[in-house]
């Protein structure tokens, strides 16, 4: 499956109703709250950055991507311990970029979404590890094996929820 390279012509923009733009990011950022909780290897998961990279490939803006990067990844602060704007942060750095790729790649087909996945999750995991360590002062470690391991495990979720997602976009 190559990743080929598309002109600006040849890019199809998509949506989603806005139902549907509400209940993802809301889904999944439920589910990340409370599986772990009681499916604790659930936890190498990070359901709304899936969300944020599907739908800054879907819709194709640079400006959409920051925004719903931003939006869930705040939200997904007010969820957790750490201080608000990590998660946004780290968040929107990857909702910008990989809705600027979208633009560049043809990320329909699957070894696409893959492969764009991976490196996003290494992308939002480096970042929140700057912003967390760095800016705020949290005392975190880092591991590759482990990083690497739960890009992985992403990577092929994304596949599987992308497939799923699919079924709500609506061309623009």
């Amino acid at each position: 499956m190559p990743i080929t390279y598309t002109s600006q012509e040849q890019v199809e923009v998509y949506r989603v109703s806005a139902p549907a733009a509400v209940l993802m990011p809301l889904t999944a950022l439920f589910l990340q709250a409370f599986l772990p909780l009681r499916l604790h290897f659930f936890s190498i998961f990070d359901l709304p950055l899936l969300v944020v990279i599907f739908f800054a490939v879907a819709r194709r803006s640079q400006v959409s991507g920051l925004l719903t990067g931003a939006a869930i990844g705040l939200l997904q602060d007010s969820l957790t311990h750490h201080p608000i704007g990590v998660y946004g942060i780290a968040k929107t750095v990857v909702g910008f970029g990989a809705s600027s790729l979208g633009v560049k790649l043809d990320v329909e087909n699957l070894g696409a979404r893959v492969l764009v996945t991976l490196f996003f999750y290494v992308v939002h995991e480096f970042v929140y590890f700057l912003v967390a360590r760095g800016l705020v002062g949290l005392t975190l470690e880092w591991s590759w094996s482990h990083e690497l391991g739960s890009a992985f495990a992403n990577a092929i979720l994304a596949a599987i929820v992308f497939t799923l997602l699919d079924r709500f976009k609506l061309r623009a």
